[in-house]
């Protein structure tokens, strides 16, 4: 199954991942790193990723490995 992992404490929460989601399977979640942002997650509870790559092309900070 393809899917995606989000290195939470490297993430800045910048959102672009989730602007780009085609699924929309990915949230910001409510609480914080140790940088102190809220980092974004995978929510994908249907499996329903593909493993398109656009999250982890558009993440500035090299957060998000892809697995297909």
């Amino acid at each position: 199954m393809p899917t995606i992992k989000i290195e939470s404490e490297k993430c800045k929460g910048c959102s672009l991942c989730i602007d780009v989601c085609p699924y929309e399977l990915i949230r910001q979640e409510r609480t914080i790193n140790h940088q102190g942002y809220q980092y974004v997650v995978l929510a994908d509870p249907e499996e329903q990723c593909t493993g398109c790559t656009l999250c982890a092309l558009m993440c500035p900070d090299i957060c998000i490995e892809v697995f297909k």
